[in-house]
């Protein structure tokens, strides 16, 4: 009986490994991978220099372990038995903690975060020092911050981070965001924050710049109709709840225009072509752009604010705009600082440099 049970179990392996092997070499081969928000290795191209130089056995290679068939399933038991079965803290470096999936963000990096002050300081030598600007600078927290001591995981010290951009940026008036906000006002599995949460954000960055703040009834929650997957869903690789994205509309929001330098055109605040896509959180400003310009025809004063900012930004900024009459949004990831004048007028407006954490921590992106 025993022997007749092995064979059984040993048949079973070897049509499961000739289903596979099949299904790998005629099974057309995918282009995205919509979990992991990423393209897949196609068949690598064979030739004379590709086959001598190597690179067609290296790219083959990635092309077998991204369009392995059932990719996705196996990635999910592997983490369901990395997490439940081994018990490990973390997955791919993501964690688990109340429901919400953070990544595991340690230790600070003291020469990042002095890298990044270094191309903001540059900025404000270049472009602020003698204009007569308010300047002012704010911290994002990643969620890790509201989660990983009470969850037992490790997390930078962030008081140390805070301190240490603080001490080198001492030209800015520094914004303390912590208290405004809390776990809730992140996506469970994203890195952003969720616009609907940010109010009290937002009305303690205009305070701090001596601008109104915005009022909860001046706006109305919009339920955007697609389910919203994070990064961090396709990062873990875990089973989770698709989650619901919000906009805050108003009258006010609805009569700005939104130049964009790249494309020499006006878009609306919120581009809704882009939940058509494949990362919702792109509704927001039309996702990552290198420099826009909200204009605000509503606005009762000449003001103006120069953001220079992440991704988190393109969320928060639509509720800044108060009564400034433009807010320009500079990613120096995507733009060098060295060719802002080319572009922007500095003359003395309101400057916030508004940044996460995660690229705080992370800053070689920044030009």
């Amino acid at each position: 009986m025993d022997k007749k049970i092995r064979n059984i179990g040993a048949a079973v392996l070897v049509v499961l490994w000739a289903g596979l092997a099949v299904l790998s070499w005629f099974a057309p081969a995918r282009e995205m991978s919509v979990p992991e928000r990423r393209p897949l290795a196609q068949f690598p191209a064979v030739n004379q220099d590709t086959i001598l130089s190597g690179r067609f056995m290296t790219d083959f290679e990635k092309f077998t372990l991204d369009q392995f068939p059932a990719r996705d399933a196996f990635r999910t038991a592997k983490s369901l038995f990395h997490t439940y079965v081994l018990m490990q803290k973390d997955n791919n470096g993501i964690y688990i903690a109340d429901g919400y999936a953070a990544k595991q963000e340690y230790p600070l990096n003291p020469e990042s975060v002095d890298y990044a002050a270094a191309r903001f300081n540059y900025v404000y030598e270049k472009y602020l020092k003698d204009t007569g600007s308010k300047v002012y600078a704010a911290v994002i927290p990643d969620k890790g911050y509201y989660l990983a001591q009470d969850s037992g995981h490790l997390a930078m010290d962030y008081q140390a981070m805070f301190a240490r951009l603080e001490n080198q940026m001492p030209w800015a008036a520094h914004i303390d965001l912590t208290g405004a906000l809390n776990k809730d006002s992140y996506y469970f599995t994203d890195t952003h924050w969720r616009q609907e949460k940010l109010l009290p954000a937002a009305q303690l960055l205009c305070r701090g710049m001596g601008m109104p703040a915005p009022k909860a009834e001046d706006f109305t929650k919009t339920e955007i109709n697609r389910p919203f997957y994070g990064v961090y869903y396709g990062q873990a690789a875990l089973p989770m709840e698709p989650e619901t994205l919000y906009i805050l509309e108003s009258e006010r929001l609805k009569n700005c225009r939104v130049y964009d330098f790249e494309t020499e055109s006006y878009n609306a605040v919120y581009d809704l072509q882009k939940l058509a896509g494949k990362d919702l959180y792109e509704v927001y400003l039309s996702g990552p752009k290198s420099l826009l310009r909200m204009e605000n025809p509503d606005a009762k004063t000449d003001r103006e604010l120069i953001l220079f900012r992440d991704s988190f930004g393109s969320a928060i900024a639509p509720l800044l705009v108060s009564e400034y009459k433009s807010v320009t949004l500079v990613d120096i990831r995507y733009i060098s600082s060295a060719v802002l004048e080319r572009y922007i007028d500095f003359s003395g407006q309101d400057v916030l440099f508004l940044y996460s954490s995660l690229v705080l921590n992370n800053a070689n992106t920044i030009k």
